[in-house]
């Protein structure tokens, strides 16, 4: 089983990281760290660029906000995989474990606590997957 984790280089993520790694050792679980981008293909991106080019320049970005968490994950000891998705982030970290059927016991990320008026406006990520999950979802404060 897995426990998925969405991480953006934030320190939010980095605590529900950490609960996640808690709780992968008491259930024996491995974690998938998921990183979402931007699809980055509007009209004018495609004019100037390469679906190659966005793909590689999207990886890269996604690497670097995915480095600290592998490297905590790492040194915990407990067995990962890295997954890179682009689109909405709260639909694709639903789409992920609606991938893997059965083989995610929870989402655990982290909340940026913006409150419920400015999440309401700006759109909060952790709110859509707590109505969209198709498993438990733990948010981290």
């Amino acid at each position: 089983m897995y426990i998925l984790v969405p991480v953006d280089g934030s320190n939010h993520a980095l605590k529900a990281l950490e609960y996640a790694i808690s709780m992968a050792r008491v259930f024996q679980d491995e974690i998938i760290l998921l990183n979402v981008q931007p699809t980055f293909e509007t009209m004018n991106t495609r004019r100037f660029f390469s679906k190659e080019e966005i793909a590689s320049y999207r990886n890269e970005i996604a690497e670097e906000a995915m480095e600290e968490a592998v490297g905590v994950v790492e040194e915990s000891g407990i067995n990962y995989i890295k997954t890179i998705r682009a689109g909405v982030p709260k639909l694709e970290i639903c789409n992920e474990v609606k991938e893997r059927t059965g083989m995610v016991r929870a989402i655990v990320m982290g909340s940026r606590g913006k409150g419920p008026i400015v999440g309401t406006v700006i759109g909060s990520v952790s709110y859509g997957v707590l109505h969209e999950a198709p498993c438990p979802v733990t948010v981290v404060p």
